[in-house]
């Protein structure tokens, strides 16, 4: 037999025959390699050049449109059409007019996605709160940048960042804008990329640059205390927890939970929302409200609306008769998107590497890269101030013997010769004699020539501060903080979205389970019939109705409120409460589990257990001889999963399943007729459901494990007989004494 190769993973290539017909040539190539020459690339331009944003707050999308509008002199100029704006930005994006629209939509001041628009946009660009309100074509609207751009790029042309060729190397482009205050933090950004992702909040304008020029005062401030919390377009109400707010300061990551605004209008008796999260739509609300209605658990409203209109969003709730407006309100915020968490993942590009970076290092790298533009900045005013200088110093020599500079010019025969001689004449270089020889014949006057010199002391004051300037730390952060204060001065706005420190007092009055709490008996049939039955029923029939060939499998004494755990032979475990199922009397067959939680074709019953909090052990063991003891808890989940995979091992078939409240002894029988006495305490809890589990039982290999029970629910009279030192064990041969059979039958007679 063959021996099966490795699982190398390669990949084949197979060129095609030539036309003599000769055999192909394979070459093998591992798949490694493969991934590092065809994926990597694309995963990097990904990452690096497409959806994390940079220090500046941008992607490259956006810096392109933004710099293609600047360009085109839409900075404080007229609007143009939108079309002409996606036309000229290809020459930097050629990913396609429909992602350049889209992304300048998305900029714009019609869309409201951001605190601060950088687009001044007309016509309808849609709105970010609906989900189904299209933007119209770009052949109808029409966009300039607005004012705030200017902030981005009033050093542009300074040498304050670096340019770079476009996609063709046509015309270069800024590698990023030298925003003149922590936009990163300002603007919201969401980007999803090969492995890793990146999702940053808006945070007011204000409160940021307040909190940039205390981290450039003391480095070690406080920032929530200045930086209260994220601030968005949509307004709302964040629910505020200062141990959350700061883990995410700290570490960029983490969420907070955000809710809608509203408020109750008693003579109409209806709830109007007009501020909703920004992670949701009105129409997202909208289906959810209505499917609680379907559902029956929410009987309080008699209709809903979306009355958005001009005047910006509006949904109507009319009420019914005698109901709480306060207590429906708490129930929509759990159980439909009005309050909705936001997560965070500060993912920043910092020199071309991804970093999952908290406030206080978002603010430590803005300030050290707006430090560089403007040292930058200030260096080439410098050196033009300098190139200035050198040439009034020459036109200063000549100024001593201008008639001797005129007659030198004269004589020369050559125009070629000209620059050299007033070189050799006068002392000076190359630039100063090319600036002598260009001046005008009426400014050969000695008071022009005078007025000029003049500025010779004003420009070596002015630089010798600019030099102090670019070797001062100290005077180049009160630059910065100065710009700060101006940008708030001019763009500051209030809070959009209010925060609620007092809201844990309105979550306690909030009502409690609706459910109804009664004891109950619930069976379980071997075919998969359920039923749950009141006590008071069970009383007057207590003879259980079974399909032919059926007959009982378990059976429980619970609450309505339990809840219910199916276990299915494909490895899933299906949830729901008994309060889903209808009371019924013992004379009916009840509810088939498969159809009634909807399970997959093919799938059927092995085992259910009910439980009301959670605790305790699930034993399976398996007709292999293993047994895994897994934490009941990790089948409890916050979200209303109702499925979950993988719930316990598929290496081999379940033989038998427990629920143990606490640890005791337990007899494992074979088909060989073996029988292991062992204490649960031998198996150490796992926490992950698909466990293996470990060996209990060696088996020889036609038989398998068949049942287990607790040791004080089996006739076994000799318990030591059977019991195990070590596991595994093959076990004993189960006695004649301890089958139980001769005490039936004495019972019976």
């Amino acid at each position: 037999m063959a021996k099966k190769k490795a699982p190398q993973e390669s990949v084949k290539r197979v060129d095609n025959p030539n036309v003599m017909g000769l055999r192909p040539e394979v070459l093998e190539q591992p798949i490694t390699e493969t991934l590092e020459i065809n994926y990597m690339p694309y995963a990097m331009s990904v990452i690096v050049s497409r959806a994390i944003p940079e220090i500046d707050g941008f992607k490259p999308s956006h810096r392109k449109l933004l710099y293609t509008m600047y360009t085109m002199k839409l900075l404080g100029g007229a609007r143009t059409k939108s079309a002409n704006i996606v036309g000229q930005t290809m020459k930097l994006n050629p990913h396609g007019d429909a992602a350049i629209y889209d992304t300048m939509v998305r900029l714009s001041r019609g869309y409201g996605a951001l605190l601060h628009p950088l687009v001044d946009s007309k016509g309808n660009f849609g709105k970010v709160y609906s989900r189904d309100m299209a933007w119209a074509a770009p052949r109808y609207t029409e966009a300039k940048l607005d004012a705030i751009t200017g902030e981005f790029f009033r050093d542009i042309d300074q040498d304050a960042v670096d340019f770079v060729d476009n996609y063709d190397g046509s015309m270069q482009e800024p590698s990023l804008l030298p925003t003149t205050f922590p936009n990163i933090l300002v603007s919201a950004n969401q980007g999803i990329a090969v492995g890793m992702a990146s999702n940053l909040c808006g945070f007011n304008l204000g409160e940021v640059c307040d909190a940039a020029a205390a981290y450039l005062k003391d480095p070690g401030v406080d920032l929530l205390s200045v930086l209260k919390a994220p601030d968005f377009p949509t307004g709302g109400e964040l629910l505020y927890d200062e141990a959350v707010l700061r883990d995410i300061y700290r570490t960029g990551r983490g969420s907070f939970q955000v809710r809608a605004k509203w408020r109750y209008l008693k003579a109409e008796n209806l709830i109007e929302i007009y501020e909703i999260p920004y992670t949701t739509t009105a129409e997202a609300i909208m289906d959810k409200v209505a499917e609680l209605i379907k559902a029956g658990k929410i009987r309080e409203i008699s209709d809903m609306r979306d009355e958005t209109d001009l005047n910006g969003l509006k949904l109507a709730v009319d009420l019914k008769r005698g109901t709480d407006p306060d207590k429906l309100m708490a129930k929509l915020f759990r159980a439909t998107p009005l309050q909705d968490s936001f997560a965070c993942n500060f993912n920043i590009l910092i020199a071309g590497m991804p970093r999952v970076m908290g406030v206080g290092e978002i603010l430590e790298e803005w300030t050290a890269w707006r430090a560089d533009c403007v040292r930058r900045r200030t260096y080439f005013t410098m050196k033009k101030k300098q190139d200035k200088l050198h040439l009034l110093k020459g036109l200063k020599k000549i100024l001593l013997d201008i008639d001797r500079a005129i007659r030198i010019i004269r004589e020369t025969e050559e125009d070629a010769e000209v620059i050299p001689n007033l070189m050799i004449g006068f002392g000076i270089d190359q630039i100063q004699a090319e600036y002598v020889a260009e001046i005008k014949l009426r400014n050969i006057n000695k008071e022009y020539i005078l007025k000029r010199i003049e500025e010779t002391s004003t420009l070596e004051e002015e630089i010798a501060d600019l030099q102090d300037l670019v070797n001062s730390p100290r005077r180049i952060q009160k630059v910065i903080t100065s710009e700060l204060e101006q940008v708030k001065k001019k763009y500051a706005q209030p809070r959009r979205t209010e925060i609620v420190y007092e809201y844990q007092t309105a979550a306690a009055s909030e009502p409690e389970d609706e459910t109804p709490d009664y004891p109950v008996h619930a069976f379980l049939s071997r075919e998969g019939y359920f039923k749950k039955i009141t006590p008071k029923s069970l009383n007057m029939s207590s003879e259980q109705k079974y399909k032919e060939g059926d007959g009982p499998f378990l059976q429980w004494a619970a609450n309505n409120r339990d809840e219910l755990l199916v276990f299915t032979d494909a490895q899933q475990c299906y949830k729901t409460r008994l309060s889903d199922f209808d009371d019924a009397k013992a004379s009916v067959l009840g509810d088939y589990l498969p159809t009634k939680l909807g399970m997959d074709p093919g799938e059927s019953v092995v085992w259910a257990c009910v439980t009301s909090d959670y605790s305790g052990h699930l034993f399976f063991f398996f007709q292999n001889g293993k047994a895994a003891r897994v934490e009941l808890s990790a089948y409890q989940t916050q979200t209303k999963r109702r499925r979950l995979t993988g719930a316990y091992s598929d290496k081999s078939p379940l033989a038998c399943a427990l629920l143990l409240q606490e640890d005791t002894e337990l007899a494992v029988y074979s088909t060989e007729g073996r029988v292991v006495v062992f204490h649960t305490a031998a198996l150490t809890p796992k926490s992950t459901r698909s466990t293996q589990g470990v060996n209990v039982m060696n088996l020889k290999p036609k038989y398998r494990l068949e049942t287990v029970k607790p040791l004080d629910q089996t006739p076994i009279v000799n318990a030591a007989r059977y019991r195990a030192r070590s596991l595994p064990v093959a076990g004993m041969l189960l006695r004649e004494e301890d089958r139980g059979e001769q005490q039936m039958t004495l019972l019976d007679s």
